[in-house]
């Protein structure tokens, strides 16, 4: 067969319902990770939902446990044709975040997927089960179309923890070093920059959270008999946040900003435009750093907010002087940031703006990666996507939001790229999440394509890069 048959094969599977059974069994877990009670699901999952399905396909798959020493399990599943073949190394998670069904609309279940025209509800559906079950589907299609035989090797890594922070997935693929062992990277999650544009990202922000708390005193005292005289905290803590980012959202602090946009980053960010779609939020033109577009704040520029700030009890408030008061903010950042600092820089800049008091505590982080546009596996996978859709696919150094790309891209040493399935108001993790049918049909043919491609062109594209690597490091 040939490549258009390859990907006939892929959209044939969503016209004719194999793709909607297969997402709609995988949508009736109830894989929520946050949720200790539902570990049994997780195993059920990976055991009844994914293993039988990648056995038929030849791959030889074990579930190991986490090494975290919590009961989130990491399956690894692998299918070697030839030693002397190309290994992709693809990722998924089969977790979720919890299923808040009260708040879907009626007649919406987060375990049900329910089909209301282009739009395909359930949890999951867009983050992560849908999209990893769109690469399956793919990948089965073009096993298919030549005759059993991929022309490269593949790994699957899925592991039921990442919307819990990924707990032991670093340490897991440190010790698996040698069974994960690859050529390239290729995953998909997060949203497109649109909906109607093939988006390809080689990379994501990192994300530190960290608390700013200062506590005053014991017990609150009364607003009229001690007002004026006692030093309010939540008062205290928001001028110390204004010393942070200003009134229009400019990182003020030197080392938590991020070098210049790199040339070939800024080229591509010029390409692409952000928001517009109908559910996309209006975007405030005169917030963030100035000077930069829109692309560029998002994908090429560190942003920082604000994500919880309490002091005293909000829904009951009463006439008294809160004694303390806390508040989380976080450093989205992109590569080149000092992160890993982040405290000693947030520390030092407070103790010179007079805050000396106020506490700074540190709580999850994840790495910035980046792969230039101008990497030959970036290359190839965009040319790719435009023959299969006959678009210049959006190129995306990084996406906007955190995965656990890190690990793969440092720790594993490989050359990252995500082909996203989902769009940008696809209310992920939140009620209503939703997978839109024509992404998901779109996806299936740019997924076949590039699992078509890596058979005839993988072998060249790994010889070309370590040429490449050779050159640099003689």
């Amino acid at each position: 067969m040939t490549r258009e048959h390859a990907l006939a094969l892929a959209t044939a599977a969503y016209d004719d319902g194999t793709l909607q059974a297969d997402l709609a069994r995988r949508v009736a877990y109830q894989t929520e990770s946050e949720e200790p009670g539902q570990a049994a699901s997780q195993h059920a999952y990976l055991a009844e939902a994914l293993i039988p399905q990648l056995e038929s396909l030849g791959f030889v798959c074990r579930v190991h446990p986490n090494p975290a020493g919590v009961d989130l399990p990491i399956l690894v599943a692998r299918r070697i044709e030839s030693a002397a073949l190309p290994t992709v190394l693809l990722y998924g998670h089969a977790d979720v975040v919890r299923g808040n069904a009260a708040k879907w609309d009626e007649g919406r279940d987060p375990w049900r997927l329910r089909v209301e025209g282009d739009r395909w509800y359930g949890r999951g559906t867009a983050d992560n089960k849908g999209q990893h079950t769109i690469n399956l589907t793919a990948l089965r299609q073009v096993l298919q179309a030549r005759a059993g035989k991929l022309g490269f090797n593949a790994t699957w890594l899925i592991e039921t923890g990442e919307e819990a922070g990924s707990p032991g997935l670093a340490q897991f693929c440190q010790a698996q070093r040698a069974a994960l062992a690859a050529d390239v990277f290729i995953a998909s999650d997060g949203p497109r920059l649109s909906a109607a544009r093939p988006t390809l990202f080689m990379g994501s922000r990192g994300a530190v959270n960290f608390e700013l708390s200062l506590r005053a005193r014991e017990r609150g005292y009364h607003s009229g008999n001690w007002g004026g005289l006692l030093a309010n905290p939540a008062i205290i803590l928001s001028h110390a946040i204004a010393t942070l980012v200003d009134a229009r959202g400019r990182i003020l602090v030197p080392g938590l900003r991020p070098p210049p946009i790199p040339a070939a980053v800024a080229a591509a960010l010029a390409d692409l435009e952000v928001g517009g779609g109908p559910d996309d939020p209006a975007i405030d033109t005169d917030w963030g750093e100035p000077g930069l577009s829109p692309s560029e704040q998002v994908f090429g520029w560190n942003s920082l907010d604000v994500l919880t700030f309490g002091a005293g009890d909000p829904a009951k408030p009463v006439n008294a002087i809160p004694p303390a008061a806390a508040v989380w903010c976080q450093l989205r950042f992109v590569v080149g940031t000092d992160w890993r600092a982040l405290a000693q820089h947030v520390r030092a800049h407070l103790d010179r703006a007079g805050f000396a008091a106020v506490q700074v505590r540190v709580g999850m982080q994840a790495g910035a990666t980046r792969l230039s546009p101008d990497n030959a596996w970036a290359r190839w996978a965009a040319a790719s996507i435009e023959r299969s859709t006959g678009q210049r696919p959006a190129l995306l150094p990084n996406l906007g939001g955190s995965l656990p790309n890190d690990i793969f891209a440092d720790l594993l040493g490989l050359p990252t790229l995500w082909v996203p399935h989902s769009y940008p108001a696809c209310a992920q993790h939140a009620p209503n999440e939703h997978l839109l049918g024509s992404v998901a049909r779109e996806g299936l043919a740019i997924m076949a394509g590039l699992f078509w491609d890596l058979g005839d062109q993988g072998a060249a594209l790994c010889q070309a890069d370590r040429d490449t690597v050779s050159l640099t490091h003689p």
